[in-house]
């Protein structure tokens, strides 16, 4: 589906300070169960939910980027939807946004829902794309600083970075196999490969960012006995790997990555199937999210298919396409 004909009408509206209400409504004729994880929908996490520019630049975001399995979701993952239904969230800014300096903000939410039909946890493999109205708001930054931020550790300290010696040996192989898979995609994004498919563009700006970008990440795989502008943690500060899915995640402010339970017990070292999340690119994907490994970092847009949605600007910048690319180019997957 494309944004002109997807189902789903998102409003924003302006509540105190720092504060907005998104209500989705579906303006279609048929339900959905929407697969939320992850999304601006899931209010359990301090996730990136929406695109939050300043004056003069985008608001420095103080969450945590998340990688969520696609593979056998539960019902507590998702959210129904029919005809006519609206569904409302709040959302605090202050609370995943750096907002302390007063200043008037533009605000909108725009990404893609993965879906399986009503009454069903089977993802179709389609996604339905959504772009909110752009609202723009007058923020105190005094009374945003008053709110703390929803990250419960934002610098971990060296000790809670430690991992046992079997996960640590886990990490290495799935480093050394990120390394070959970045490699290869960046000479293969080089050849514009499968460019247009996933990057929406093979124009010369967006073939040298994407290159950029893959080296960066092969270079910091390939580091000798562990990352070098990226640090891997084994201790879930955050609590986040208990919930549903949760495969990892990455703090953008302090470059730490950490890898939960299912990556280690879940996922394969390096499948080669297409699409299939494994080890080794779920590495790919978390190692763009840190800026100290190449700037501007990888947000998360989309997941899965629902990546071929995003227009060239997103893509570019959404970490599971890189993971999407870079486990095409592997499996030698075709663009049909």
């Amino acid at each position: 589906m494309t944004r002109r004909n997807t189902p789903l009408q998102i409003k924003l509206t302006p509540l105190s300070n720092s504060k907005v209400k998104a209500s989705m409504t579906n303006m279609g004729s048929e339900g959905f169960n929407l697969f939320y994880t992850g999304s601006f929908l899931d209010s359990e996490a301090p996730i990136d939910r929406l695109i939050v520019h300043g004056t003069a630049t985008r608001a420095r975001f103080m969450g945590l980027l998340v990688q969520v399995s696609m593979k056998d979701p539960i019902e507590t993952q998702f959210l129904p939807i029919l005809p006519g239904q609206t569904i409302d969230t709040i959302i605090d800014m202050a609370e995943l946004y750096d907002m302390e300096v007063s200043d008037r903000y533009t605000i909108q939410a725009r990404g893609s829902l993965p879906f399986a039909e009503l009454g069903s946890t089977r993802l179709t493999g389609l996604s339905l794309p959504y772009a909110s109205n752009v609202i723009s708001m007058d923020v105190d930054g005094a009374e945003a600083a008053k709110v703390p931020y929803a990250v419960l550790n934002l610098r971990q300290k060296r000790a809670e970075l430690e991992c046992s010696s079997e996960r640590n040996a886990i990490l290495k192989q799935a480093r050394e196999s990120c390394a070959m898979l970045a490699g290869n995609a960046a000479k293969a994004a080089q050849s514009g490969r499968l460019m247009q498919e996933y990057f929406k563009s093979t124009s010369d700006s967006v073939v040298s960012q994407v290159v950029q970008r893959f080296n960066a990440v092969a270079e910091e795989c390939a580091s000798n006995s562990a990352p070098s502008k990226s640090s891997v943690s084994c201790t879930d500060v955050n609590e986040l790997c208990s919930k549903p899915g949760y495969i990892a995640y990455t703090n953008p402010s302090s470059n730490v990555i950490t890898y939960c339970d299912i990556f280690y017990e879940g996922l394969g070292a390096l499948t080669g199937q297409c699409g299939v999340q494994d080890q080794a690119n779920t590495v790919v994907h978390e190692t763009t999210h840190c800026p100290d490994v190449f700037s501007p970092y990888t947000l998360d847009y989309a997941y899965g298919p629902a990546v071929t949605n995003l227009n060239s600007d997103q893509a570019v910048l959404n970490a599971d396409t890189y993971r999407m690319y870079a486990g095409a180019i592997f499996g030698n997957c075709s663009d049909s």
